[in-house]
């Protein structure tokens, strides 16, 4: 299966912002993944509109949003405006799920769902037809150095299964613990967009896209 590379910005030096994105598409990266965290649904805080309003000057590279805010609904106008490309919403942290990629579309962003390690994928099922992505977190969401929840990998080949047997048209993105070592496995499982931080952004940038991009 061919897949996409989404480096997290998370992992980035973020007094270079701008250089950095320059680097990320001369490495041949796919998407930037964007986390966005209010300190309410997750306990920590990370970047908002503001950056990322600043930061799409620097770069024309597809901007992958996951917003781990609660009720995302409030704030989605605001991101697309600031230059989000996809906004992806949290299953769990909306009280109308369906009202929330109501308004991504609207805005025009391309609409995808995220589910925590502990929610069941079948829990999205409704959902599928309306939305490009899913995004499986393979680790708990807002605290950084975990592994890879092996379970999760069971949870992303059924719902590849899922995905096939009923002819959608939607990609599986995982996000936490991917690394080289164990990139094969998730990608076996179906999963065709990676999100990976420190393994992109430590060291040799262009030299650990490339690894990334070639299943080991």
């Amino acid at each position: 299966m061919t897949y996409k590379l989404a480096p997290s910005i998370l992992a980035a030096d973020f007094a270079k912002l701008g250089e950095e994105l320059g680097r990320l598409k001369d490495a041949g990266a796919d998407y930037v993944h964007i986390d966005v965290m209010d300190g309410m649904f997750v306990p920590n805080i990370s970047v908002g509109i503001p950056v990322i309003k600043s930061i799409r000057a620097y770069s024309d590279m597809f901007f992958d949003v996951h917003l781990m805010v609660q009720e995302p609904i409030r704030y989605i106008e605001r991101f697309k405006e600031a230059g989000a490309d996809g906004i992806t919403i949290h299953y769990e942290a909306c009280s109308d799920v369906d009202a929330a990629l109501d308004e991504i579309v609207r805005v025009g962003a391309r609409p995808a769902i995220c589910i925590s390690p502990d929610t069941p994928y079948e829990s999205i099922i409704p959902y599928l037809d309306r939305v490009k992505m899913v995004l499986i977190m393979s680790v708990y969401p807002g605290y950084g150095g975990q592994k890879l929840i092996p379970e999760t990998l069971t949870k992303a080949k059924n719902l590849r299964e899922y995905i096939t047997e009923h002819n959608l048209d939607v990609d599986i993105e995982m996000d936490g613990g991917i690394k080289l070592d164990n990139l094969k496995t998730v990608v076996d499982a179906g999963v065709n967009v990676i999100v990976a931080g420190t393994g992109v952004f430590a060291g040799d940038l262009k030299e650990n896209v490339r690894k990334f991009k070639q299943i080991p």
